[in-house]
């Protein structure tokens, strides 16, 4: 089961093995040491003369290190004779240290040994097994074993050494040990992972040294210092916020583009890279309390925003990307993510991002230097969004074979339909893609008047979003539920599904202030609410099921969208219902929010059930009780000063943030739990 796997990452090398340490790779259980997208081990099995190891306990110390306490498996439980400690870390590379303890009065003599193997699989690869174009070889050199792969230009290497002697073959390390009595027998192992350039020389992927434990939990600590200070009534609260703090820590990742900058990757074990839509949630969520996050998306994404039309990579002049992989099918063109810019969601993003971010921090320097990236981008809405010519953000792939049927935050094949189940042709426009239109005109036209002195674009961006607000108003709401519909088809039919969607046309602004009451009902009625969350399906639409991807389960960060949209409205009371109901299930996590849990209702489970292949950790649910904390304080930069405007569960009791950064240097906010 993958809640039994044990994870470790640094950024976008990461290892996940089965609890007693050992790697043995299958296409339904994605264990392995992976870096830029790419797998360098996939069997790593230890064994003590010919028996593997059985996990007593795992001691998950930080996201960067653990130990395995073991026992061979034939061994007495009661009275093993050895045992062994596996202590593993991971910083650019994997480093491992052995330890074999003797129990018994007498010397032992033992055979230590480590099966070694990597298959270099894509992470594109794992799930859809495929024969590899290139060729393996195995050498042993200068007292390591050297794994590699070669496809033309594209060569990776997996070098594993040893501090202890060791026979040495092309499958892996043998120990011939003897340990007196009550003795131990220690070894350290590193493993790196290595990119071979056309001349021949073999560099880090990283682009810089392997970072050693003492270095990474420096690094954690400054990070954690200069978050702000959380003390309130609510011990889950507070284990969660301090777990939210380090897994993002552990999430950050530095492209080779990023000039050692670092941004939120999406999530563990698949999406350990840069995702448009995916960095810029996050970085929404984490403003107010790391707005650096933010400064470096906005940098990055503006690098590889769209220049030309590409159809291949669905690129467009003016569009945010959607994804950057590193892996051997994108550097072959069987896959377009170098990047693919298959998202209608991430560009009017973009432009929402650079105003908060301005607004949170006063950062006028950065609205102005990226005045052109933001234009492009507000004329990518119009010009190539609006693929039918109505004035609405639309989607279609045009990588017939590759590319993604879905470019909203809903992305599986099904998660958008019609309220009896059928699905929709193509083109498709989801609600909250308008509200996000809507959202960035808006915020365009500020930074238009305030910042790039072109008051005639402002006002026009203005006039813009007030039509688009009027007609969006008239054509998804669905008279007989009273709701926004999910989408719009080709012929202007509504896909009238009712989903959690609506709750994002509340942040965004969208919502008719005399419909806000509805969708505020809805949105806490029995249909979606679950008593946990939202339900992304509404239960009793036709393809609603508790357990699928987007068509019924819970997603945290979907959830505090919504929280923020209700306060935005002033409905203070279902905010805080939604950041309670979030605030409990992390508890049964302990701590760390899932991608996503099943919508079962919560007096029919008791707890929130955990969905099958959900990302953990994952960015935006991580980000999750970050933007909750804002909400339920009613935190807003208002000019040069920090307002608050608490709005508390009763049951979160009383909350202090302190040292909270922002455009007024530090401030601090407090809260009292009123609301039941």
């Amino acid at each position: 089961m993958t809640e039994d796997l044990v994870r470790l990452l640094d950024g976008n090398t990461f290892v996940v093995s089965e609890a007693s340490g050992d790697i043995d790779a299958s296409p339904t259980i994605p264990t392995g040491l992976f870096s830029f997208d790419t797998r360098f081990l996939s069997k790593w099995l230890l064994s003590i003369d010919g028996d593997r190891l059985s996990a007593l306990t795992v001691d998950d110390l930080e996201y960067f290190e653990t130990r395995f306490f073991l026992v061979p498996a034939a061994a007495t439980p009661a009275d093993p004779k050895v045992s062994a400690i596996r202590e593993r870390s991971i910083g650019g590379s994997f480093r491992e240290r052995l330890t074999v303890v003797n129990h018994r009065s007498e010397p032992v003599d033992l055979r230590i040994r480590f099966e070694v193997a990597s298959d270099f699989a894509d992470l594109f690869e794992i799930k859809d097994v495929q024969e590899k174009k290139g060729q393996y070889y195995a050498r042993v050199e200068d007292g390591c074993l050297r794994l590699g792969y070669r496809r033309e230009a594209f060569q990776r290497e997996t070098v594993v050494s040893s501090t202890e002697p060791a026979r040495i073959d092309e499958h892996g390390l043998t120990y011939d040990v003897r340990i007196g009595p009550h003795g131990e027998w220690v070894t350290e192992i590193q493993v790196a992972t290595l990119g071979v350039n056309g001349r021949g020389l073999r560099e880090s992927l990283q682009g810089r040294p392997g970072r050693v434990k003492t270095e990474i939990r420096r690094d954690l600590d400054l990070w954690l210092a200069e978050t702000p200070r959380l003390t309130c009534d609510s011990e889950s609260l507070m284990m969660t916020y301090r777990r939210s703090l380090v897994d993002l820590a552990a999430l950050r990742f530095t492209p080779l583009t990023g000039g050692g900058r670092s941004l939120p990757a999406a999530g563990l074990p698949w999406f350990m890279a840069i995702f448009g839509r995916d960095s810029i949630f996050t970085s929404l969520q984490a403003l107010p309390f790391a707005p650096d996050l933010a400064a470096t998306t906005l940098r990055l994404l503006t690098l590889v925003q769209g220049i030309v039309l590409d159809d291949f990579r669905e690129e467009e002049p003016g569009k945010i990307m959607h994804e950057l992989r590193y892996g051997e099918t994108v550097g072959f063109e069987e896959q377009p993510h170098s990047p693919y810019f298959g998202s209608a969601d991430a560009t009017p993003l973009y432009v929402i991002l650079l105003d908060e971010y301005e607004r949170w921090t006063g950062d006028a320097d950065a609205v102005r230097r990226l005045e052109r990236s933001a234009r492009a981008a507000l004329d990518w809405i119009d010009e190539y969004g609006d693929i039918m010519g109505n004035g609405y953000i639309w989607y279609q792939r045009r990588n017939e074979q590759t590319g993604l049927d879905n470019q909203c935050w809903k992305d599986s094949w099904d998660a958008i339909s019609y309220r009896d189940g059928r699905l929709p042709g193509l083109p498709r426009a989801t609600c909250e893609l308008q509200g996000y239109a809507y959202d960035a005109k808006i915020r365009g036209a500020r930074l238009a008047r305030e910042f790039w002195n072109d008051p005639a674009y402002a006002d026009r961006l203005e006039r813009e979003a007030a039509d688009l607000k009027e007609r969006f108003n008239r054509d998804f709401w669905v008279e007989d539920g009273e709701y926004y519909a999910l989408a719009i088809d080709a012929d202007g039919g509504q896909v009238d599904a009712l989903s959690s969607n609506i709750g994002h046309l509340l942040w965004s602004g969208i919502v008719e202030a005399s419909r806000a009451a509805k969708i505020a009902e809805h949105l806490l009625g029995p249909r979606l609410f679950s008593g946990w969350g939202v339900r992304t399906l509404a239960e009793g639409e036709a393809r609603y099921n508790p357990l699928g991807y987007h068509v019924g389960t819970v997603w945290p960060f979907d959830n505090s969208f919504i929280a923020w949209g209700l306060r935005r409205y002033g409905f203070t009371q279902e905010a805080a219902h939604i950041a309670q109901g979030i605030i409990d299930a992390a508890n049964y996590f302990d701590g760390r929010l899932p991608e996503a849990f099943a919508g079962h209702d919560r007096e029919l489970t008791r707890y929130p059930v955990r969905y099958p292949t959900a990302c953990s950790p994952q960015a935006w649910s991580t980000g999750t009780p970050l933007l909750l904390l804002r909400t339920m304080l009613g935190m807003e930069p208002r000019g040069e000063h920090l307002v608050t405007r608490p709005a508390v569960p009763r049951k979160v009791g009383r909350i202090e943030l302190r040292n909270i950064p922002g455009r007024w240097g530090r401030a601090d906010a407090f809260g009292c739990g009123r609301l039941d």
